[in-house]
């Protein structure tokens, strides 16, 4: 009797891959395209296509037509809404920058999702993500690893999922690069072969998540304020249109004449203000994580591991100093204070840091406190 998959199809090339390779590979694949019932704008209008709307849901339709496999479309904006837009809106309002797709993969994805695939008797939940997994005989348990293809590697995104659920989990493009991909859709015949990716946010409209921010705030009664624009001195420099506008590290669209760049330095949601200074300035010695998340085995409180603080940036050698060691499955009071080997700059409050040791995903959390 053959194995029964549920496949995250997004109608993006990498999630219609990893369906077909399952399919060939002779599981009974069931798509499920996750809708969340937001207004992801119009792709017409855009290189990049919209993810979650009417055309995503169309490409996989066909693609599943073209496998013979079974589809459905399934609506998951209350989850949405509940476990990722309101935390959305809140770390902004506070200052933060939170980074929405942890907590989507962590509680949607590989939680609600992965609930439904096996209320329809589902052995397995498979994504496109370009991560891997491998099962560590001397430790008993598996474990989450950086996919071949470190460019595309998406393994960041996953560090807070619950690594109970990693026994239930496949990610058929482990072993593949970009490149491979592609080459497979066109082999496939599948109608994306071509088509680029979503870079954008799901919920948010035309990407513009600023115009996002001001609705949905003003909706809840709380209105986005300007304030003053201030330099590591205290000095004013000018107005700010309202800290939920503003990430660490910003450098465009602060408004301000200066004799050299000037970055966002600080935000202070008590006072309303940012603070901003000259590249240099820019730089943190460590930080303090909190909310951490462990899929390896911790047995001590002081670690020397490789941490990245943004997707898209190198890892970093660092000593991590844990409060205590947790235990297997409970991490909610443990806090990290993260000590880099080199400066790191843009250390933003509400980002994930994650660690590694070499391709193995140990764990990771929520920037709580850059360390100058």
């Amino acid at each position: 009797m053959k194995k029964r998959v549920v496949v995250a199809m997004s109608g993006g090339v990498d999630s219609s891959v990893a369906a077909a390779i399952l399919k060939q590979q002779g599981y009974e694949v069931i798509g499920i395209t996750m809708c969340f019932g937001t207004a992801v704008g119009d792709s017409s209008t855009s290189k990049r296509p919209a993810c979650c709307g009417p055309e995503a849901i169309r490409d996989a339709a066909n693609v599943a037509k073209l496998l013979g496999i079974k589809h459905y479309v399934l609506n998951f904006s209350k989850d949405l809404e509940k476990f990722v837009v309101e935390n959305f809106l809140k770390e902004y309002i506070s200052g933060r920058t939170p980074n929405p797709c942890v907590l989507c993969n962590k509680l949607i994805k590989f939680g609600s999702l992965l609930r439904k695939a096996k209320e329809l008797g589902a052995q397995f939940l498979a994504t496109g993500h370009y991560a891997d997994k491998g099962f560590d005989k001397k430790l008993g348990c598996y474990l989450l690893k950086k996919a071949k293809d470190r460019l595309k590697d998406q393994s960041y995104f996953l560090y807070a999922i619950d690594k109970r659920i990693l026994p239930f989990v496949l990610f058929p493009l482990a072993s593949l690069d970009k490149l491979e991909v592609r080459s497979l859709a066109k082999k496939y015949n599948l109608p994306v072969h071509a088509k680029l990716g979503s870079q954008e946010i799901c919920f948010i409209p035309n990407a513009d998540y600023r115009g996002f921010l001001k609705d949905r705030l003003a909706k809840l009664g709380k209105i986005i304020k300007p304030g003053p624009i201030l330099d590591i001195d205290g000095n004013y420099l000018g107005t700010h249109k309202g800290i939920a506008y503003y990430t660490i590290g910003q450098r465009q669209g602060l408004g301000i004449a200066y004799k050299e760049p000037l970055y966002v330095l600080d935000i202070n949601a008590q006072h309303n203000s940012i603070t901003l200074g000259t590249k240099d300035e820019t730089y943190f010695s460590g930080l303090e994580a909190r909310n951490l998340n462990f899929l390896y085995p911790i047995k001590k409180a002081k670690l020397d591991l490789a941490v990245k603080i943004r997707y898209n940036q190198q890892e970093v050698k660092s000593k991590i100093y844990l409060s205590k060691i947790p235990s297997k499955t409970n991490f909610s009071d443990i806090t990290a204070k993260v000590i880099f080997s080199q400066p790191k700059s843009s250390v933003a409050c509400g980002q994930a840091v994650v660690f590694y040791d070499k391709d193995i995903v140990v764990g990771g959390g929520t920037i709580s406190k850059g360390v100058k």
